[in-house]
């Protein structure tokens, strides 16, 4: 038995992390047992979504140990051509059969995966690799995150999947900041954003170009620099409108229901409405195991994937969400942490992709779930459905453990 898990240090290895991610996906699993769970009157019929998802935690978790068993100079070689495979997985999957108006899934006997899921992973090492070297300027560091990053974004973007790509650019800004790069780089790199939002009106229009320049003027850069900035960010406000009308009516649809569900109360805002229903009417304690008639009568849509939090709220209420949002906490906590102990540097980058990834994806999922974003189709890490997903973000973990077991091997 000892010479089995040999490989483990176990003054380095973090069995707080690993402990805490066990419990994360056994709670997703119970979760997705009450939710493929139906009682009508007397008739009880179960979904086949919580043993197949048990089956994936157990690949998982196959997966998690026989990753901190490679040895780490085989990682490094491996990450580059699975990223290259990985890319040519994403322009492949654009000729498979669409479901419902997307190509985002190869389907082999029964067993669907999704490359995007793990475009996410590669993608976040690739980008700490590049922009970790020694002695290299921002501006490389910028075309090598930006470069890297955009190729598996726009073959996403084609699939399409929009809301999977947010994640990929809150990775991205996440290791520029655990890279080092000044301040007022991220302030450049966030500012299209905010001119999208500031684009609503024209005098926020106006407020935030003012803004802008003044932030820019106390980073002390050079007028040329201030100058292009400003114009690019006016551009972006200003073009918002045009890239408005050229978005799909279902995508339309979804930002407007956002801000208004009970403007098409039986379409786009169908999904916010049922889910905030759900929630508020778990209470303080919820309804019971299985008893939720949101999802017992199928109001709720897709409460085993992105929805699965909805169903939390409904059968064991206020208490039973704030459970799984503390476990979720202690889990990032524990990331934050851990970061500060790598001192490789393209170790501690890597890993700051990884948290924000997976944090960005927990805090998109349930503020949509609670209608304060529209729904994106992202699932909830660990939680919902899904053997990709879990795969893939079981794996990430598993390449933080595997940095925290090795440290001081490698300086």
């Amino acid at each position: 038995m000892t010479a089995m898990f040999s490989w483990i240090n176990p003054k380095k290895f973090d069995f707080v992390l690993l402990i805490l991610l066990a419990v994360l996906i056994i709670m997703g699993c119970f979760a997705i047992y009450t939710a493929s769970t139906t009682i009508i009157s007397d008739q009880v019929s179960t979904a086949n979504h919580w043993w197949k998802q048990i089956l994936f935690a157990g690949v998982a978790f196959l997966a998690l140990g026989l990753v901190l068993r490679l040895p780490m100079p085989i990682f490094d070689i491996l990450i580059l051509p699975a990223f290259v495979l990985n890319l040519i997985a994403l322009i492949l999957v654009l000729f498979t059969p669409a479901v419902n108006g997307a190509h985002r899934w190869f389907s082999i006997g029964g067993i669907h995966f999704q490359p995007s899921e793990s475009a996410k992973l590669l993608s976040i090492l690739m980008v700490a690799r590049y922009i970790s070297k020694e002695n290299i300027s921002e501006y490389r560091q910028l075309i090598y995150g930006f470069g890297i990053m955009i190729v598996p974004v726009a073959l996403i973007m084609i699939e399409p999947d929009f809301g999977t790509t947010l994640v990929f650019w809150a990775a991205l800004l996440a290791m520029f900041i655990a890279a080092d790069l000044p301040l007022f780089f991220i302030l450049l790199i966030i500012s299209p954003v905010v001119s999208m939002v500031a684009s609503l009106h024209w005098l926020g229009i106006l407020l935030w170009i003012i803004v802008l320049i003044l932030l820019l003027l106390r980073a002390r850069l050079s007028w040329v620099a201030i100058t292009v900035a400003s114009i690019l960010n006016l551009f972006i406000a200003l073009i918002m409108p045009v890239f408005w009308m050229e978005l799909k009516d279902y995508q339309q649809n979804r930002v407007l229901s956002f801000l208004d569900p009970t403007r098409d109360p039986l379409g786009a805002g169908y999904q916010i409405i049922q889910s905030k229903i759900a929630i508020g009417s778990g209470g303080l304690t919820g309804k019971g195991w299985l008893k939720g008639t949101q999802k017992n009568l199928n109001f709720l849509p897709e409460h085993h994937t992105d929805f699965i939090f909805s169903v939390i709220g409904e059968e064991f209420g206020f208490l039973g969400s704030m459970v799984l949002m503390l476990v979720f906490f202690a889990f990032f906590a524990r990331l934050i942490y851990v970061i500060g102990q790598l001192k490789v540097r393209e170790r501690k980058v890597a890993t700051a992709g990884i948290m924000a990834y997976l944090m960005f994806q927990t805090f998109i999922n349930i503020g949509m779930n609670i209608g304060l974003v529209p729904a994106t189709g992202i699932p909830l890490p660990f939680t919902s459905y899904g053997g990709s997903n879990l795969l893939i973000n079981t794996i990430s973990v598993a390449v933080i453990l595997k940095y925290l077991n090795e440290r001081g091997f490698i300086k």
